[in-house]
């Protein structure tokens, strides 16, 4: 059955078309966008949203976007709405799917300064009382 947003999802994809390794699959009752298999936007209700960071937050705020909001008392801050001017121009809305999707690599663990080494010492063992 046709959803009366896919349309709008065709027009997301044609936006994208540039960005080599995007995925688009169906999820509760919107799509997920996958560039290279990182997560990293939404379609949902005729509205595209793209994942955003402490840095890149700013750039959507600016620009009067709003995070995703699946219900009235469920926001999602991570993900804010694609801005219309950014989102009718294909080349700059490539940029921003290129930079929502590295927010979401893992940033490498830090490594802990080795520690002197424990020595430990052997568990004890109990024998089961003779009878």
């Amino acid at each position: 059955m046709a959803s009366r947003h896919d349309g709008f999802k065709d027009f997301v994809l044609d936006q994208l078309a540039d960005l080599r390794g995007l995925t688009c699959r169906a999820m509760f009752g919107g799509y997920g966008l996958r560039h290279r298999a990182i997560f990293f936007g939404i379609i949902y209700k005729g509205r595209l949203y793209f994942k955003v960071t402490p840095e890149t937050v700013a750039a959507y705020q600016a620009m009067g976007s709003k995070p995703f909001r699946v219900t009235s008392t469920m926001t999602l801050k991570t993900y804010y709405e694609v801005p219309a001017d950014i989102f009718e121009d294909a080349a700059r809305l490539t940029q921003w799917a290129e930079t929502a999707s590295t927010a979401q690599h893992p940033q490498p663990a830090r490594r802990r300064a080795a520690s002197k080494t424990r020595h430990s010492t052997p568990a004890r063992t109990t024998r089961p009382a003779l009878h």
